[in-house]
């Protein structure tokens, strides 16, 4: 399943058979679709000279009829209105609308009656409703999307919009892929129930016709399940490289954003993460962070010996080689800048806040016995300055998960230590943890016999590596 190839390729089709210069013109969640997939100048190889919002644009009455405007847009109540706006007073030349999912007829028959010009040249639908991460995962981008596991606080039509999202994006992500899948779901949550039954509707009987794929010999499957049959592993630190610096710094849209960890040079600021776009990303995306330090090596002294050979330049020859050589060069220098300096930052971060043996302790609590221990373990790290409130709240949840019926006394003992070290602690927040996803809510043994491995234990021997970048 290659997500970030099937969006991609929509991009492709919608900007490669429009020739001369156009205008790209998205909402504010295909933005986001658009930007996972493709770069500023492959864009501008394809012509586009201007990337504007659909609301944006609704704003301005100068007319540019030299360009031709390329809509991709989310088909969606708000953004017909905005289209039908802008088709009675046209701005350019020619209209190519795209949708990234299903339209319904009667959308189609109001853009058809604003069309009064004559200026739309096609209408179509390029199913890329999902922000293509990386090959293997994508996200909607829904913003607290966590509630909707508690339907009871949140009102029905917040939930309705939610599941509605949810089913437009599998619906899209699987015409992409061209399969119509066998759908399960876990039957003691609600809301994993809701979507799996809207999503086999729309598939099966509503929209049937579209996922009439050739069948495979093996049927894809869409598993829906609930977070709360596992609260644990959201709770752990993480030691692969793509998950520390997402969960360390942060990662949007493949971008990461340098500015709050520190002061860089303005081309620094933010960094782009992309497996498409970087090979050393995607060879070590998974790799844990020790192993990371040591390809970080490698690939400076790489690095170094290309800027040796670079100032041996003796000739015209050696000249004209070096100058056609140069973009490589640079893009060279940007990315490993770019890897040196995220390693050395969450390094620090990693001191900084003990994450060697808060990380050894989460693991002693998700896969070893022991309250004894765990008990000591965890008031010893309460205690700790340097340990982070974020951290010292973890801890106390993975306890809390683990214990919850064997000592309620040293479970309150916690509680009271936390909000006593921690200002930012609201009482009653662990409690609301159980009364979620306590072990009378789970479905299986959480916290059966497993054999993981402990990763803080592999991480001892740390990042001693000195780097220096010519």
């Amino acid at each position: 399943m290659v997500v970030t190839s099937s969006a991609r390729d929509y991009i492709n089709r919608i900007l490669q058979d429009i020739s001369g210069m156009k205008v790209l013109i998205l909402d504010s969640q295909t933005v986001g679709i658009v930007s996972v997939v493709y770069s500023q100048s492959e864009l501008l190889q394809k012509e586009v000279f201007l990337v504007e919002l659909v609301d944006s644009i609704s704003k301005s009455n100068e007319s540019m009829s030299h360009l031709k405007a390329v809509y991709f847009l989310r088909p969606t109540s708000e953004n017909i209105q905005l289209l039908r706006h802008q088709l009675a007073s046209p701005r350019f030349g020619e209209y190519h609308l795209f949708f990234s999912n299903i339209l319904k007829d009667t959308q189609i028959h109001l853009l058809a009656d604003s069309d009064e010009q004559e200026v739309v040249q096609q209408v179509q639908e390029f199913y890329a409703d999902f922000v293509a991460i990386d090959p293997y995962h994508f996200t909607l981008h829904v913003p607290s999307h966590y509630i909707y596991m508690l339907p009871a606080m949140v009102d029905p039509s917040t939930v309705q919009r939610f599941s509605d999202r949810v089913v437009d994006g599998l619906a899209a992500l699987f015409l992409a892929l061209k399969r119509r899948p066998v759908i399960r779901y876990q039957r003691t949550s609600d809301i994993a129930k809701r979507i799996a039954q809207e999503a086999a509707k729309l598939m099966y009987q509503e929209e049937s016709g579209l996922f009439d794929f050739r069948r495979m010999e093996v049927s894809p499957l869409l598993l829906v399940i609930d977070r709360r049959d596992d609260p644990v592993t959201p709770l752990l630190n993480q030691w692969t490289y793509q998950a520390m610096v997402h969960e360390l710094i942060g990662i949007q849209d493949n971008k990461v954003d340098l500015k709050s960890i520190g002061k860089f040079p303005k081309d620094q600021e933010e960094v782009v993460l992309s497996s498409e776009q970087d090979s050393f990303f995607k060879a070590n995306m998974y790799e844990n962070f020790g192993d990371i330090g040591m390809n970080i090596k490698r690939m400076v002294d790489e690095f170094q010996q290309v800027s040796k050979s670079n100032q041996n330049i003796q000739t015209i020859e050696d000249m004209a080689k070096f100058v056609d050589n140069y973009p490589e060069y640079r893009k060279m220098h940007g990315n490993v800048t770019k890897h040196v300096t995220l390693v050395t930052e969450m390094s620090k971060i990693v001191e900084e806040r003990k994450l060697m043996s808060v990380s050894q302790t989460e693991q002693e609590l998700a896969c070893n016995g022991g309250q004894g221990a765990a008990f000591e373990a965890v008031t010893n790290l309460l205690n700790n300055e340097s340990i982070s409130d974020v951290d010292r709240l973890r801890l106390v949840m993975l306890y809390a998960l683990r214990y919850e019926k064997d000592s309620p006394v040293q479970l309150m003992q916690l509680f009271n230590k936390l909000a006593s070290r921690s200002a930012k602690y609201k009482p009653g927040l662990v409690q609301f943890l159980l009364k979620q996803a306590g072990v009378d809510k789970r479905t299986g043994d959480l916290f059966g016999n497993r054999d993981l491995m402990n990763i803080a234990r592999n991480m001892a021997r740390g990042l001693k590596v000195c780097i220096e970048i010519l």
